[in-house]
């Protein structure tokens, strides 16, 4: 009889390990694609819709190939950042939309000295209906402090 309280118990000890592993393994997700992205492009919630917030890297990048409209909004002028179309001051953005694509879901990216007042800036053009616009994340302090250049 004891040989079987043994053999039931073992069989307890053996569904425990189980349970235990089979918790402990829910919500990992093992992947072998690319890194996480997740700090390049960051969503930000707004009155009215959604703007996204941008890394200097992957700023970067999209300038290799630009599809986009590239807008300064710092004031006063303290320089800007390679193939910038366009300097608006960023609280008077909205009275100047004819500087901007038409199209209201034209990517339009956006920037400053740090990211304040692109962020402002961001925030009118989603009010006012932009559906596709973006703010660089820390302005042309980041994108200098990445030895990227400026030019003033």
């Amino acid at each position: 009889m004891e040989s079987r309280k043994i053999g039931f118990a073992n069989l307890i000890g053996i569904f425990v390990v189980i349970s235990i592993l089979l918790i402990s393994c829910q919500g990992k997700v093992t992947s072998t694609s690319t890194p996480s992205t997740e700090t390049d492009l960051k969503p930000v919630q707004v009155d009215g819709g959604v703007y996204t917030d941008v890394s200097v890297q992957k700023l970067h990048a999209l300038l290799e190939k630009k599809d986009f409209v590239l807008v300064n909004v710092h004031v006063p002028f303290e320089g800007k950042l390679p193939q910038t179309d366009q300097s608006i001051a960023y609280d008077v953005i909205g009275q100047n939309l004819d500087k901007l694509p038409g199209d209201k879901n034209a990517r339009i990216v956006l920037y400053c000295q740090s990211g304040h007042m692109s962020s402002i800036a961001a925030k009118e053009l989603v009010k006012l209906g932009y559906t596709n616009i973006w703010s660089l994340s820390g302005g042309m302090a980041a994108w200098e402090q990445a030895d990227y250049p400026i030019q003033r």
